[in-house]
């Protein structure tokens, strides 16, 4: 017999619940998107439902027991008090809902397989995962069949023998309802923006999910063993901008409605036509500049038609080598000749690179940076032009994606939270982290 996964879809487009992105990959994953392992994972209507909900409660349960309960074929939760005393939860089948889990295993019941995506995280998968702080089975979210189609998270998933298990140390309570609850070791933290995932999104307080659906306050740290407030007023519905932090990598759910309202790939790539049309030009070098249609590397000789930008002022150039006057002049030579000097030396000696530089136009100081598309649409709050680049890694987007993203503060593993770019996860500036680009026109 086929599991759901297995069994053939109908001709019929299935339905879309949402779709999950993860920060710090701009559109793809450096090796490639494959299998489970995406930057991007769409949640689709199963042809069969594979839901569950709780229903025994066994409260007086031994280790022994609890063995032998979670070995049948159905799925449990449980929940060790004691080295005497097990609490297990069974839980049946549930034909009107879907479940879908993430977590870092990538064991079969995991269908969206998560690893660390901090800067400079972005290597060999084996050689993160016994580093990872992401839980093997870190949440699952269960989404209804039938309209409005209304997904829920939950932390924890089950493994590969239906189990949930939650050890002496975790943070566990009984319920009012008499079912037990509990939190994970490092938790899964969720935010849901005021204003839904709009040009008027704002950033709102961060929550954490226990395994039966709740929400609490933070914990003191993320590992407490007390758990946070109950907040009786909020529920674990996922609605469009919610992020979901599993301690190591960040999710943003796009619902199926936000989505149709999201600017497609093809209308980022206009976006990108259109600014080259432009031809914004370098004041320096006087060449005409232009983003390419895919990221390059910008390791090696530095292209003529790259744009640059000083993030103090924003002016746009080409890449170049002057850094400014720093000496003298020599005697018998004017500033204009020196400068040209000493930036002849420096290009023939040095490599591109990013650092603080004096712009040529206004003579301020800043970051000199490449400039780099924001290429992820599920990021974007609307579709206007590119004009404004995130400080300090360079990221091009519209100017309100630009302003939510650099008010809103991402939790930086278990270490606390810092705002930082969708598109790379790299930590923004504490000042100025957004800078509206100013390009030159052609002097034609």
């Amino acid at each position: 017999m086929l599991s759901p996964e297995q069994e053939p879809l109908s001709s019929s487009k299935p339905v879309k619940y949402g779709e999950l992105v993860i920060l710090g990959y701009n559109g793809s994953l450096p090796n490639g998107d494959r299998g489970r392992r995406r930057s991007r994972f769409a949640l689709l209507k199963r042809p069969k439902a594979n839901g569950v909900k709780p229903s025994t409660v066994h409260s007086t349960c031994s280790p022994q027991t609890a063995k032998a309960i979670s070995n049948k074929d159905q799925h449990s939760v449980s929940y060790t008090l004691s080295r005497a005393q097990t609490v297990v939860v069974e839980y049946t089948h549930d034909s009107n809902t879907d479940m879908f889990q993430i977590g870092r295993s990538t064991e079969s019941p995991i269908d969206f397989v998560v690893l660390d995506n901090a800067p400079g995280c972005h290597g060999n998968s084996d050689t993160l995962s016994s580093q990872s702080t992401i839980s093997r089975f870190a949440c699952r979210i269960v989404c209804e069949r039938d309209p409005p189609y209304t997904a829920r998270i939950y932390a924890a998933g089950f493994d590969s023998a239906k189990s949930i298990f939650l050890g002496e140390k975790a943070a566990k309570w009984w319920c009012a309802d008499g079912q037990m609850d509990g939190l994970t070791t490092n938790g899964v933290l969720v935010m849901r923006p005021r204003h839904g995932f709009t040009g008027e999104s704002k950033p709102s307080a961060w929550r954490e999910i226990s395994v039966c659906g709740n929400v609490f306050t933070l914990r003191e740290t993320r590992s407490a063993q007390k758990p946070g407030t109950l907040v009786e007023n909020e529920s674990q519905e996922l609605t469009d901008g919610t992020l979901i932090d599993l301690c190591g990598a960040t999710l943003l759910w796009r619902s199926s409605d936000g989505l149709s309202r999201t600017p497609t790939l093809k209308h980022l790539e206009e976006l990108r036509r259109e600014l080259n049309a432009a031809r914004p030009q370098c004041p320096v070098g006087l060449r005409t500049l232009a983003f390419p249609s895919s990221d390059r590397s910008f390791i090696g000789p530095a292209r003529d038609d790259q744009p640059w930008a000083y993030l103090h002022c924003g002016h746009v150039h080409g890449y170049h080598a002057w850094r400014g006057r720093r000496r003298v002049p020599n005697e018998g030579s004017t500033e204009e000749e020196d400068d040209e000097s000493e930036a002849k030396e420096e290009a023939e000696q040095e490599p591109p690179r990013a650092g603080e530089r004096e712009c040529p136009l206004c003579r301020t100081r800043g970051l000199y940076v490449p400039l780099k598309l924001g290429r992820e649409s599920g990021f974007y709050l609307d579709g206007a032009p590119p004009t404004h680049a995130l400080n300090p890694c360079g990221h091009v987007c519209s100017e309100r994606t630009a302003a939510f993203w650099s008010k809103l503060m991402l939790p930086h593993g278990a270490h606390g939270f810092y705002p930082a770019c969708p598109f790379c996860m790299r930590p923004l500036a504490r000042e100025g982290k957004v800078t509206r680009l100013i390009f030159q026109g052609p002097l034609d």
